[in-house]
């Protein structure tokens, strides 16, 4: 291995997924020299193993699940889905996992591109071992940004390498549809991919430990879900724990706690995240190897005046949009600081604080029903010791609901804080409420008190009514 002189730049970037890319981004536009350190594909798991490949598997299902529920259409969607076609979608989506237009945008900003493996080497210092052995170290004379991300937790089990199971990635990238899939885990990826591969043609066996489906939301969001699972032919099984896995030939075996032993073709393990932070040098700078990064709401890592951990490595919120949000606030405050700037806005919302992590947080799940949230449910409200007031609505009450879908089936809640008259927190969930969750972001984020909301007039007949009948059944609790 050989070694080149160091490279001096303003600001050195960990990761090019999206959340490097953004960081890397703003600091070019406030001038600054930036260089970005990738050893995978530029873009990130977003772009070619979650987001984006996810999206494209599921958008057919969903699709077809809308239709069928359209009178005078319902009839001409009732066939299997052509799985050919929608892999091919999805490949192209991911670039068929080629990068060479995320790096172009990276040098129409004017970062370099360093390829290889980032390590902290220090304070303000990385060393990338490039593809070829070659040894470059980069130092950063404002700051270094950690955007490394997550990757895909796996239990404990024996045998478990021999089994070679799906994570995330392999699940939204496999080339063929499996006649057989056991899915284990109850969150997010595990109920957006027995959806997609469900429609796609197999026969998905969920089996999650926990008493529901999609636990951080509210419990009638993963209940419909999994009603919805089942009927479209899903095995789900709640209060299951997966004990071994076997592979005999072509055939997996998982054993459940009960002894029963479930066989199948594939099996995805969607059992959690843990940080990207094992082997980027830590260690150099007087932090724990594989742990997550606690930082401040400028997104600078505890503790120091150069380092910042933006993306799910700070563990605020595992969501890609919020880790390009995460990465604008740190970029602009990274470029404040590098101007000398002598008081930052760092006071709730202000320029340099990333005060949405807080609780204005948006979720869209893209199962069918699809399920969306913001803000704090009604038990992580009171939790946090708020004095608050749920109000449920039966989606199928609205108008446009029923001109949405015949037997529109889905449910709405709003919590209210009793003391500001502000909402906190909405969960929705039904066909199509992902386009109507970004209308609570911002009256949770903007704090626009419930009066004032009673003048935001919903158009008819539209879903979004449904905000007129949250309010109404505020008014009359």
């Amino acid at each position: 291995m050989t070694e080149t002189e160091s490279i001096a730049y303003d600001v050195v970037v960990l990761g090019a997924g999206p959340v490097g890319e953004n960081v890397a981004d703003r600091a070019r536009a406030a001038g600054l020299s930036t260089a970005i350190v990738e050893n995978e594909l530029v873009g990130g798991e977003c772009s070619y193993w979650a987001c984006m490949p996810s999206k494209a598997l599921l958008r057919p299902a969903i699709a077809r699940a809308d239709a069928r529920r359209v009178p005078g259409l319902s009839g001409a969607v009732q066939g299997p889905l052509d799985a050919a076609a929608v892999l091919a979608h999805r490949d192209y989506y991911t670039s068929n996992w080629k990068d060479d237009g995320q790096v172009d945008w990276i040098n129409g900003i004017g970062a370099d591109l360093h390829r290889g493996h980032g390590r902290l080497a220090g304070p303000r210092r990385v060393s990338v071992e490039g593809p070829d052995g070659e040894l470059r170290i980069l130092t950063a004379r404002h700051a270094v940004a950690v955007c490394t991300g997550t990757r895909a937790l796996l239990p404990n089990l024996p045998g478990l390498d021999e089994v070679k199971p799906w994570t995330s990635r392999e699940a939204t990238s496999a080339h063929e549809v499996p006649d057989r899939l056991i899915v284990v885990g109850g969150g997010v990826v595990a109920v957006e991919m027995a959806t997609a591969w469900q429609a796609l043609g197999s026969h998905v066996t969920l089996l999650c430990r926990g008493h529901g489906l999609l636990p951080r939301m509210e419990p009638f969001a993963g209940e419909l879900v999994a009603d919805a699972l089942k009927e479209a032919g899903a095995d789900v099984r709640t209060g299951t724990s997966v004990t071994g896995v076997t592979r005999e030939g072509p055939v997996v075996v998982a054993v459940t706690d009960t002894g029963e032993r479930i066989e199948a073709d594939e099996i995805l393990f969607a059992t959690g995240r843990v940080p990207h932070t094992g082997d980027i040098g830590l260690d150099t700078v007087g932090l724990e190897p594989g742990s997550w990064l606690d930082v401040d709401d400028s997104l600078r890592v505890t503790g120091s005046d150069w380092l910042y951990a933006v993306g799910d490595v700070n563990h605020r919120a595992l969501l890609t949009h919020q880790g390009k949000y995460q990465a604008r606030i740190a970029g602009a405050a990274i470029a404040a600081r590098a101007a000398g700037v002598p008081l930052l806005e760092t006071d709730p919302w202000g320029a340099h604080a990333a005060t949405a992590d807080h609780g204005a947080v948006p979720q869209v799940v893209f199962t069918d029903p699809e399920a969306a949230a913001v803000g704090l449910s009604l038990a992580e409200a009171e939790a946090a010791g708020h004095r608050v007031r749920a109000v449920d609505v039966d989606m199928s009450s609205v108008a446009g609901a029923g001109l949405y879908a015949d037997g529109y089936r889905g449910k709405a809640r709003m919590v209210v804080d009793l003391d500001r008259e502000t909402v906190v927190g909405l969960t929705l969930v039904g066909p199509g409420v992902g386009e109507l969750i970004h209308s609570a972001t911002i009256a949770i984020a903007g704090e626009v008190p419930v009066g004032r909301l009673w003048h935001a007039v919903p158009s008819y007949p539209t879903v979004s009514e449904v905000w007129l009948r949250l309010l109404e059944a505020y008014r009359d609790a």
